[in-house]
């Protein structure tokens, strides 16, 4: 038995953009959204309350539909990162990685010997494949966040680390260290993110970020390679759509 592919990464790996779904999911709401399109689910454990047992059945529902999970973490912790891996996950996402030491970190907690020092243990994703921990590393991306305006400072040292795949950048924080704060969308932080995503496509890393149907192109464009987007207004433009239409026929 071979080791599941990694949707996301082989995507990404042929030159291709890989597509995540992004929001406080359920292993419920991946099987309703699994036939949606998308290459990857997001897993958000560093905001929400999910637990690892919540995680695990995750991953299950994206097994079913042959889609890719992206866990983003809590804290840069060794053990709290390879556990999630053990649970099946197939990219990781750290938060607040500031610097090169702080993303070499993240590299040996998420990879195997001889890149890291991933515990000897396996997943679902591991159970009845040959030699599982020699080819798991190829089959995880393993990513930080850009959220802080001390990484983009550092954003050159980082990108220059060994085993990191992704950086994703992320406005929302990044606004609040910028002394724009709830202001994600404040031209300042925008031309921020854009310079970062440009010098990340120029280099061997993936770019990604947060978009949605108004600027996907662009980041696009721009270089970014995985991009993520949320179905809240989806839901929230559909929504109002519907009950307009009631209200409309009452009033006939």
């Amino acid at each position: 038995m071979d080791i599941k592919t990694n949707r996301v990464k082989h995507k990404l790996d042929n030159g291709q953009v890989a597509t995540v779904l992004l929001a406080e999911l359920t292993a419920d709401l991946i099987e309703t959204f699994g036939r949606l399109g998308f290459d990857g689910m997001w897993i958000e454990a560093e905001h929400g309350s999910i637990d690892f047992q919540q995680v695990r059945n995750m991953t299950r529902a994206c097994d079913l539909w042959d889609i890719a999970s992206v866990a983003r973490v809590h804290a840069n912790i060794p053990g709290l990162i390879y556990r999630t891996l053990d649970q099946g996950v197939q990219n990781i996402l750290v938060p607040h990685v500031n610097t090169a030491e702080e993303a070499y970190a993240v590299v040996d907690a998420a990879k195997f010997p001889p890149i890291g020092h991933r515990g000897n243990y396996t997943s679902r994703q591991g159970y009845g494949v040959e030699d599982y921990v020699l080819k798991a590393n190829d089959e995880v991306i393993v990513g930080i966040l850009i959220e802080d305006i001390i990484a983009i400072n550092n954003l050159e040292d980082i990108l220059t680390v060994d085993g990191l795949d992704l950086c994703f950048v992320a406005t929302g924080d990044l606004s609040n260290s910028m002394g724009y704060p709830g202001r994600p969308e404040h031209p300042e932080v925008i031309k921020v993110r854009n310079q970062a995503i440009e010098k990340i496509a120029e280099s061997n890393k993936i770019a990604g970020t947060v978009t949605t149907e108004k600027d996907v192109g662009e980041m696009i464009q721009m270089g970014a390679r995985l991009v993520t987007t949320g179905y809240q207004s989806w839901v929230e433009e559909g929504s109002a759509k519907y009950l307009r239409e009631i209200k409309n026929s009452i009033i006939k």
